[in-house]
């Protein structure tokens, strides 16, 4: 058992620091290589590579050798983590040297709790992967079926603070993580602002929720009916909203978005873009 799991640990490891490898080297392979660089830094080709990196050696180990080898999967993913961190500091090391984020924290809070916070907060890794799987195959069929309004993903799903100067080891994979992971949690709070204005626009009972959730639905203030109203204001809200008919919807794609998206307003009778120069 103990060889399997050392296997399946070491081979993980292995294929991590392949990748990471891979991705130092791709800018430095001409036009082409930036070309795919780029195309890897936003979905979808990030999706591909944070799968690469997440998820996928869960799979294979849990197909080919069972528990024991998602458990070797993860020390494999732990320790290429820990020996990149070490390797890319080493390489640079006028930012190891200097002012860094995890150093003020490490004052902050303490190098372990630092340490073993930032850790923790990988378990999250599973969920915010399995968000982004619920915008490529749930959210898709709601732009043709009631014609939801469509997005560009790579405009939220992307990274680009591996960029940022003296970003290095430590805090540049951290730094990664939440890049990506805030703009996966963003595109799916923009998306289910779209599903709840329009299959619920109603203001929920408890005032304290209504001001807790504001901020992500901007549409509870501004527009869903009152919680002590009836069922005939929330559908008259619906049919002002989303006119019925096949000619229905707003904007150029005439899509059904909630009340505060950009689509819904204009200038002059035209859409903002067309007639900011005005």
């Amino acid at each position: 058992m103990l060889t399997t799991l050392y296997w399946s640990a070491g081979v993980t490891a292995g294929f991590m620091l392949l990748g990471a490898a891979l991705l130092h080297l791709l800018p430095r392979l001409g036009r082409a290589g930036r070309a795919w660089s780029e195309s890897v830094c936003r979905a979808p080709g990030l999706d591909g590579v944070i799968t690469y990196f997440t998820v996928l050696p869960w799979l294979i180990g849990g197909m080919g050798l069972g528990w024991i080898g998602v458990v070797g999967a993860l020390i494999g993913q732990v320790a290429s983590v820990m020996v990149w961190t070490v390797l890319h500091e080493a390489m640079n090391p006028r930012a190891w040297r200097g002012p860094r984020i995890v150093k003020s924290l490490n004052k902050a809070v303490g190098r372990w709790r630092n340490h073993a916070a930032v850790w923790w907060t990988a378990l999250a890794v599973p969920v915010f992967w399995v968000v982004r799987m619920a915008q490529l195959a749930v959210y898709p069929p709601l732009t043709w079926l009631v014609r939801l309004p469509r997005y560009n993903d790579a405009e939220w799903v992307n990274v680009s603070r591996h960029k940022f100067k003296g970003l290095v080891g430590h805090d540049l994979i951290w730094c990664l993580y939440c890049d990506w992971m805030t703009g996966v949690w963003s595109l799916g709070a923009e998306m289910l602002r779209n599903v709840e204005s329009f299959w619920c626009p109603i203001r929920f009972d408890s005032a304290k929720k209504c001001e807790n959730c504001r901020i992500d639905f901007p549409d509870i203030d501004g527009g869903w009916v009152s919680a002590d109203a009836d069922i005939a204001e929330a559908a008259r809200l619906v049919e002002t909203k989303y006119p019925p008919g096949g000619s229905g919807g707003v904007g150029p794609e005439r899509s059904n978005p909630w009340f505060g998206h950009p689509a819904r307003l204009t200038v002059d009778g035209r859409p903002p873009e067309s007639g900011a120069g005005a």
